[in-house]
This record gives C-alpha cells, sequence and structure tokens, in this order.
C-alpha cells in the first residue's frame, strides 16, 4: 500500500527517491527503499544517505534536553547567560525554552545568505536585525532560533555541535552513518543555480552553507536504517536518551494555538503536515527537503517518510498531499 503510494508519487515526478519505515518500538510494519538517488542516477538503497534539513531541530533539542538534565543549562537561561554579545539587544530576554518553543520573536524563514556571504556577518545579523514581535508573543517557527541554539548549546557544554549530537544522540542511539554532512553517498537535492550544480551530500539549506554545514536548524545527513532507529527509541520513550520526565516534557504542548513542544511540533488540526489521521498526542517534525520523523506515544508507533522532493527544484508542493496521503494510508496498517 505504501509502496504503491510512493511509486506512484515518482512516476509523477514528486521525488527521484523515496524511503520509509512505520512500526512500533518491537517491530516494523512496512518498509522499503525506491527511486534513483537523482533522475537518471544509481538506485537509491539501505546505505543511501538523505539530508534530513529541519528534522536536524528536534535532534539538537535532545542535545538541549540532555545539557539542561546534567546542569550544563537552564531551559529558563536567557541567551546572554550564554552568548554575552547579546546583553543589551532586543534579544536579551529570549530564553531557551522560548527558541525551542519558536516563540523568541526571531523571524520565520529569512533568506539571509543572499546578502551575508560569511558565517561572521549571517550571525551578526541575527543578533542586530530588529525583533519583528516581542519574544513570548506568538508562535512563528524560526531557523534562527535553532541556529542560536546550536551556538548555546557549544557554549553551555564547551563542545562543538557535532561532537554534542554525538555524545547525546547517534552514539547512544546507535546511529552508526548520522552526521553532518558533507556525505557523498547521499541522495540529491535541488539543481542550485546559487551553487551551479545539482547538490549531492551537501546541505541543502543556504544558510546552513554560509554556516558551514554544521548548525542547529539544519545539516544532519542519515539513512533510513538510523531514522527508524530514533523512530523506535521516541515511540519506546526516549532511553537512553532523556530520562522519562524530560522526554514527556518535550513532547507536551507548550504554545497556545499552534501546537509546539521542546523541539517537536504538535498535531495541528487543520494544518497538520501529516494529516489528521494520527492521534492527538502525536508529535514530530518535517524537513524542507521531503523527510519527516513523527511518532504516536499512545500507539507506541513511528511514521518515517525521507524523500528528495526538492530535486530538481523546489517549486512543486506536491509534497504537501502526498505526506498527508502516506500518514493516513500508515495509520491503518495493522
Amino acid at each position: 500500500m505504501l509502496a504503491e503510494l510512493l511509486a506512484r508519487a515518482r512516476e509523477e515526478r514528486v521525488f527521484s527517491a523515496a524511503a520509509w519505515s512505520v512500526g512500533t518500538a518491537d517491530g516494523v510494519l512496512s518498509r522499503g527503499v525506491l527511486g534513483t538517488r537523482w533522475w537518471g542516477g544509481p538506485p537509491a538503497g539501505e546505505t543511501s544517505r538523505w539530508d534530513l534539513a529541519s528534522v536536524t531541530k528536534p535532534v539538537v533539542a535532545v542535545v538541549v534536553a540532555a545539557l539542561a538534565e546534567r546542569g550544563a543549562l537552564s531551559l529558563d537561561d536567557p541567551l546572554p547567560r550564554h552568548l554575552p554579545s547579546y546583553a543589551g539587544t532586543d534579544k536579551a530576554s529570549i530564553t531557551v525554552r522560548q527558541l525551542l518553543t519558536h516563540t523568541s520573536g526571531l523571524p520565520g524563514g529569512t533568506p539571509l545568505w543572499r546578502t551575508h556571504t560569511t558565517s561572521e556577518s549571517l550571525l551578526e545579523a541575527i543578533r542586530t536585525t530588529p525583533l519583528p514581535v516581542a519574544p513570548g508573543s506568538r508562535v512563528e517557527y524560526s531557523s534562527q532560533g535553532f541556529i542560536l541554539l546550536g551556538l548555546i548549546a557549544s557554549a553551555a557544554a564547551g563542545k562543538p555541535l557535532d561532537a554534542l549530537v554525538a555524545e547525546y544522540v547517534t552514539t547512544p542511539a546507535g546511529l552508526r552513518n548520522t552526521g553532518f554532512g558533507p556525505a557523498p553517498d547521499a541522495v540529491a537535492t535541488e539543481d542550485c543555480t546559487w551553487r551551479g550544480q545539482v547538490v549531492t551530500g551537501q546541505v541543502h539549506d543556504e544558510n546552513a552553507v554560509v554556516l558551514g554545514g554544521i548548525c542547529g536548524h539544519a545539516g544532519l545527513f542519515a539513512p533510513l536504517a538510523d531514522v527508524e532507529r530514533l523512530g523506535q527509541l521516541l515511540a519506546a520513550g526516549a532511553a537512553p536518551l532523556l530520562k522519562p520526565a524530560t522526554h514527556t516534557e518535550m513532547i507536551t504542548n507548550h504554545t497556545a494555538g499552534l501546537r509546539r513542544g521542546l523541539g517537536w511540533q504538535g498535531l495541528d488540526v487543520p494544518g497538520s503536515p501529516v494529516g489528521i489521521a494520527l492521534a492527538p498526542d502525536s508529535y514530530g517534525h518535517t524537513g524542507f527537503t521531503g523527510t519527516s520523523l513523527w511518532v504516536e506515544p499512545s500507539r507506541g508507533r513511528y511514521y518515517v517518510l525521507l524523500t528528495n522532493r526538492v530535486h530538481p527544484s523546489r517549486t512543486s508542493n506536491a509534497i504537501t498531499e502526498v505526506r498527508r496521503q502516506f500518514h493516513d494510508a500508515a495509520a491503518q496498517l495493522q
């Protein structure tokens, strides 16, 4: 059922490749890989890695939560406690918790890379650009907030972000082939005019490129088996990554209106990117490249869908309906 749905989407050129896994902590109900790493390229397979895009965000959120468990930071710390240059700015009162729940007041999609070509310049633009709204006043999905979370984690722990992801997520979870790029075995993403080539193995997100590819909002690559493994661990309660109370706090809704946990998105009805067939307590995250990881705690189930829907172009929104159909069908699996 799921294979046929995704094969049909490939025939309609929504993506050149897809991988999926649906199941519980105890077993897999459906999984597979289909298509080619790029149009006319070699087949995608079990070892092919996928640009997770914003699915990087909840992984970094787990790192932040793990550091909070160990006392390296508090979720209620204001920005300047870890990033002193923010003292005296309009962002000085923003807390780690507000960054995690997308209530910091920082703006949403902003192509800073167009006018800021170095990491230093881009980060300074985040620091100095006036906030459009006051912290805590509304939910607005912001990659800038997770860029700052990556910096906060590094400052609090005294280690680079990639080392923290390895220490607190990929190593204890057994995700042996997940990490920041470059990833030469990756499925291709966009035919990018800015880079003058089809992007394969470099992070798709342009702001992440300027920041060096290791940052809090995007940059991780993983094969299906690793994202599947992460889904199974989350469906079982997130051990050994987090204490039960910490995991519960992460997946609990903390906002009014749009449902946001700490680094996770809740099931918004209507408007959920994964449809409305999943349980009301479900949570997850999507990625711009066509990836997603979703979990239903009450059913102990996980849903992984990995595609390269931006290949060769990001212009189509056909993945929106495919995602909903996939999750609607997957929810019915027995």
